[in-house]
């Protein structure tokens, strides 16, 4: 099941989207929220696959609320503005709803969010062997012992690492990626001090920080990723520690 949460403002245009996930027997609606402050909270501590989110909302508004996010999530667009298309598909939208829209409507972006996430979830499974995390040494290398071979990957060339349910993806300094088979905390349990886990799907380099703004990290290659509530302590703690007068 693709787990989707709906976000508008209006009080009707929510309960639509709300009733028109439930009608598609993929999705399973997992939160409806009347601001995208709420949901963020919720994003912080929930899996969501997909978001249908309103552009147009006093408290934040939904484009920008999406640019704050990890792009890990599917998200399409709703919203009574035509102008605003264009730069949806900046922020890699999947799709974009023009209001009023029909349950026809619904269904073809519906069928573009389960095509992505398909695409999405076969590449995870081409690209990621059975790997076990075997160790890392002084020479700030971690290994991996994928089928019949042992990857090494260097510590100080990952900026982050994203969970994606029993895979996790690692983010290095030169814009590549590489998705292994294993647990976010088994990895954690195996990489030195300079990382912290700051969300329940995140761990960061700590040195690969640019700038802490609020409830978001910005780390190197301008990628804004979560503070989760769970972590935000140990993080601003971290950073207190750091701060200079």
């Amino acid at each position: 099941m693709i787990k989707v949460i709906a976000i508008d403002d209006e009080p009707l245009a929510l309960l639509k989207l709300a009733t028109f996930i439930q009608k598609i027997p993929t999705f399973e609606l997992v939160g409806q929220f009347k601001s995208a402050i709420e949901a963020r909270n919720f994003l912080d501590s929930e899996d969501v696959d997909a978001i249908f989110c309103d552009i147009n909302m006093p408290d934040l508004n939904g484009m920008d609320f999406i640019k704050s996010l990890s792009s890990a999530y599917l998200v399409v667009f709703t919203t009574a503005y035509s102008e605003y298309a264009v730069d949806g598909y900046k922020v890699e939208a999947v799709d974009y709803l023009l209001k009023p829209f029909g349950l026809d409507d619904f269904k073809r972006a519906a069928e573009h969010v389960e095509k992505a996430y398909r695409l999405r979830h076969a590449a995870d499974q081409d690209t990621a062997a059975p790997s076990t995390v075997i160790k890392h040494d002084d020479d700030r290398n971690l290994y991996f012992k994928t089928d019949y071979r042992i990857v090494r990957l260097g510590i100080d060339n990952i900026v982050y690492i994203e969970a994606m349910s029993e895979y996790v993806k690692i983010h290095l300094r030169n814009d590549k990626s590489v998705v292994v088979l294993v647990r976010l905390k088994n990895l954690l349990d195996r990489l030195p001090s300079s990382f912290m886990r700051i969300h329940r799907s995140y761990i960061i380099n700590l040195n690969a920080i640019v700038e802490v703004n609020k409830n978001r990290v910005i780390v190197e290659g301008d990628v804004f990723l979560p503070i989760g509530d769970s972590y935000r302590d140990a993080f601003n703690e971290y950073i207190r520690n750091r701060f200079i007068q």
